[in-house]
């Protein structure tokens, strides 16, 4: 079967990660049975100097057209100084609404054999890390009335969220949690804010269709404090699009390296968007030094969630595993380790050669 697939190389080291994603499809699909087309379109920085806009009516409707969507990064210095409206990441949001993605998914997790890059104490790191994080994607204060006041002195963004949008990312939480370890954590800051209380009212009534899965409920501060005090207690995290931007990058840097995870944007319909949650990177860009790792784990998440390709999803998670195993690293996580240092060539070439 063939799957097409919308390429948002981006900025940065965008275009390089991507590159490297699809190359790791297509060994998959040699050895399944399956092809993926690819068409590129125009996203963030890149589409401001072709276009003037962040992001243009072309890859949406090319977006909306394909089976699935691959994103390597957008954003960087050169584009900091423009207006809020015109900025590279206004087009991520914009695409995340168009698409309809509400649903944010990034798994957390420590590989043994990068257990010593972990900031965390080795009585700490050793209970293990494996966690995934669903964060609200399209509502809340990112996508609240915002504005200033007449003389600008004064400026404010809405924090707002109904019960349908709570109800649907608390009900894909608790799916997961059930092919998991059967334990959510609803994050708020229900003892300040009124739409966090909207927020855990509603979570609990949800999780009352889910009578197999623990739920917890925890304030956002003390969150942060957990998840590098005892963050093997967490199996699955469900919060709002703002707790879940800052926590899942705190969630990120107890694993070794935020260039390792990956993380997939769904809906309603199979069509989804897949990134690394890291950034452009624009001071490696072109240098060969770009992890290729968590867009290439973001493409195993397309297999699995897009595309229903549960065992070659395995396959190229196995491979990344394996790879690490031997001890082949890319210079973020070369560490004090008797590591081999790769580029990222070299890297996406020795897990082509495990797959």
């Amino acid at each position: 079967m063939n799957y097409r697939i919308a390429l948002l190389r981006g900025d940065g080291i965008g275009p390089e990660i991507v590159d490297s994603a699809c190359q790791v499809l297509d060994k998959v699909g040699q050895k399944y049975g399956h092809t993926f087309s690819y068409t590129p379109y125009l996203m963030g920085g890149c589409a401001i100097d072709a276009t003037g806009e962040p992001l243009p009516q072309e890859t949406v409707d090319g977006c909306l057209a394909s089976d699935s969507v691959l994103l390597g990064a957008v954003g960087g210095p050169k584009w900091d100084t423009l207006p809020g409206h015109l900025r590279p990441e206004k087009g991520l949001l914009g695409i995340r609404a168009a698409l309809g993605l509400y649903t944010n998914i990034r798994p957390a997790r420590l590989y043994p054999s990068l257990a010593a890059e972990s900031p965390l104490r080795a009585d700490i790191s050793a209970k293990g890390v494996d966690l995934v994080m669903f964060r609200e994607l399209i509502g809340g204060i990112y996508f609240g009335e915002r504005g200033r006041t007449d003389d600008g002195k004064t400026a404010y963004d809405t924090e707002k969220y109904s019960a349908f949008e709570i109800e649907r990312i608390a009900h894909a939480a608790f799916r997961s949690a059930r092919l998991r370890r059967k334990k959510v954590t609803s994050i708020d800051k229900a003892n300040v804010l009124e739409s966090s209380r909207l927020w855990r009212e509603t979570v609990h009534k949800v999780a009352q269709d889910y009578p197999d899965v623990v739920c917890e409920d925890m304030l956002v501060d003390n969150a942060a404090m957990q998840l590098v005090k005892n963050p093997a207690q967490f199996d699955v995290i469900v919060t709002s699009n703002i707790f879940g931007d800052i926590l899942s990058d705190e969630a990120s840097q107890v694993t070794g390296s935020i260039g390792l995870l990956p993380s997939a944007s769904i809906g309603d319909s199979t069509r989804g968007l897949f990134e690394p949650i890291h950034g452009s990177a624009p001071d490696i860009a072109g240098t060969g030094k770009a992890n290729p790792i968590a867009t290439i784990l973001s493409a195993a998440m397309m297999l699995r969630y897009s595309f229903s390709l549960e065992e070659e999803a395995r396959c190229i998670e196995q491979a990344v595993d394996g790879v690490l195993e031997a001890g082949y690293r890319t210079g973020d996580i070369l560490g004090a380790s008797k590591a081999i240092p790769l580029n990222c060539t070299e890297m996406t070439e020795k897990i082509l050669e495990r797959i």
